[in-house]
């Protein structure tokens, strides 16, 4: 049972970033890991977490979506949670997927309004609604995560009804993820030197004491300069969005069937004759000043949809070649295998998402039928 809660964990920890362009939703962990009525089990588990995940998962009918976590420090000496439950915080704050302060619920609210994310929690933040009138105007900006018969939901707060809402960055988020930060401690998880992940990646600093601050350390920012240009791209097959991720000015993307070094791996999508043409490293995604440009790596070529056209005959085949992507248009690797802009795709149409618990124990989940 311990391998299967650690196969689980680890799992989680994949869904978990504090980027700006991937995060979903945000939420507080501390709260999360105290949903009793989601099991039954003990005072507190991270396997509710994972369960939080799998309802926004299903409600934004996508796959592998990523939250962005705040943790109350507390939490890291809470005996509720098991010693290896502890270690694994330690570990996701160490490595910057996560963010552990003394203050998380104000935190939450802060990034979400920055960043135009939904917020999951049972708290109605009455306190907070006159410097964050969206919670009570904005239906989907504030969800409940609650038991449900095949698993946990998500009900808004306001006005009713399932759908995550998302807005677009604030004037304020915008001008801070324009920059990179530094933090005057250089192993700061976030802003430091030798931060973990690349610096495209940065969360965004707070604004509680009027300039920007990091979070964790309390320390005001320095500006490091712009921060790198970055697009973020969703692979989709056969009409279900299954991954998203993000191309930066200083790091490129290498997508196939199983690239070697890192890259974009879409083997456990394919069927067999997409695993047969498709290559291991197919398609290299880089910036190029303004230009989003698409290299063929591949054996067989790689297909371009100006616009999203369907129409087979306007499909251009790239063989060893670059090419420029207009805002619209499409990579195709194979038949339905194709890749783009996220915001080209409203929906992941994806109607059931891998689990993430998909290893977690029996005994450790009751599912509530209400």
């Amino acid at each position: 049972m311990r391998f299967e809660i650690s196969k689980v964990l680890d799992a989680i920890e994949g869904r978990l970033t504090t980027d700006p362009k991937l995060a979903r939703a945000v939420l507080d962990l501390a709260e999360v890991v105290r949903y009793v009525d989601f099991d039954g089990g003990r005072p507190a588990t991270l396997l509710r977490l994972g369960m939080v995940v799998d309802a926004l998962g299903r409600q934004l009918a996508e796959e592998n979506v990523p939250v962005y976590v705040v943790v109350h420090r507390a939490l890291l000496s809470d005996a509720d949670l098991t010693s290896n439950e502890r270690m694994v915080v330690r570990r996701w704050a160490d490595d910057g997927v996560v963010e552990v302060l003394p203050n998380p619920g104000e935190r939450v609210l802060e990034v979400a309004d920055l960043l135009g994310l939904p917020v999951l929690s049972r708290s109605r933040f009455e306190n907070a609604l006159g410097r964050y009138p969206w919670l009570a105007e904005q239906p989907g900006r504030l969800l409940a995560p609650v038991p449900a018969a095949g698993g946990p939901a998500l009900v808004a707060q306001v006005g009713g009804g399932h759908e995550p809402t998302s807005a677009a960055l604030s004037p304020v988020g915008a001008q801070l993820l324009g920059r990179l930060w530094r933090c005057p401690d250089p192993e700061c998880s976030s802003f430091g030197s030798m931060r973990v992940g690349r610096p495209g990646g940065q969360p965004p600093p707070t604004l509680r004491t009027g300039s920007p601050t990091c979070p964790r350390h309390d320390e005001r920012l320095t500006d490091a300069g712009p921060r790198p240009r970055a697009e973020l791209l969703s692979v989709r097959i056969d009409g279900m969005v299954r991954r998203r991720f993000v191309v930066a000015a200083d790091q490129p993307v290498v997508v196939g069937r199983a690239p070697e070094g890192g890259g974009i791996i879409l083997g456990q999508w394919l069927t067999d004759e997409a695993r047969r043409w498709i290559s291991r490293s197919h398609v290299r995604f880089e910036l190029q000043g303004s230009e989003l440009v698409a290299h063929d790596v591949s054996t067989n070529g790689t297909g371009v949809r100006p616009g999203g056209s369907t129409d087979d005959e306007q499909r251009e085949t790239l063989k060893r070649q670059a090419r420029p992507l207009g805002p619209t248009d499409v990579v195709e690797l194979y038949a339905g295998v194709q890749i783009g802009r996220s915001r080209l795709w409203q929906t992941g149409g994806v109607a059931n998402p891998t689990s993430v618990m998909a290893e977690a124990p029996t005994m450790a989940i009751r599912i509530a039928d209400r």
